[in-house]
């Protein structure tokens, strides 16, 4: 099986105390994140401060040699709270994240009424390492009865 992305950060910081306040003070955060077969998947939140708002996750696999930048997309079932905006993003890793030493590493930016917002994780970028899957461990087949008990009265 190929090897799995590990974050190097918590995966759902949108679960954790004062969530919505770091988003009104920073505009944007990570909210979520997931290793699928397709590449990572995740969601970005961020203050409502006008009606058109472009959010894009701009990431890399060679330490910033180069990097490519996919766009979010708006979801319209978003939280409830009337103060932020939902967007997902899946990010197409490909044949180059398939190796075990590979190192993904991203930002998020959020551009709305000409001004430019990032979450860099606080300046050290958001970070997944690969990973070979840790194999079932290999034994005996054991006898589901083996631990029964019969109790005779």
């Amino acid at each position: 099986p190929p090897p799995l992305l590990e974050p190097l950060f918590p995966p759902q910081p949108g679960a954790s105390p004062g969530f919505v306040d770091r988003v009104r003070q920073h505009k944007v955060r990570l909210e979520w994140v997931r290793t699928e077969p397709a590449g990572l998947r995740g969601a970005v939140r961020v203050l409502n401060l006008a009606y058109e708002k472009a959010v894009s996750v701009r990431y890399t696999l060679n330490r910033w040699a180069s990097c490519a930048e996919v766009p979010a997309a708006y979801q319209p079932a978003g939280p409830a709270d009337g103060l932020t905006d939902r967007f997902a993003f899946l990010l197409p890793l490909g044949a180059a994240a398939a190796a075990a030493e590979a190192t993904l590493e991203f930002a998020v930016r959020y551009r709305v009424a000409g001004a430019e917002y990032w979450d860099n994780n606080e300046g050290a970028n958001y970070r997944l390492r690969g990973r070979q899957p840790v194999p079932p461990a290999a034994g005996p087949p054991q006898d589901p009865d083996s631990t029964a008990w019969i109790h005779f009265i």
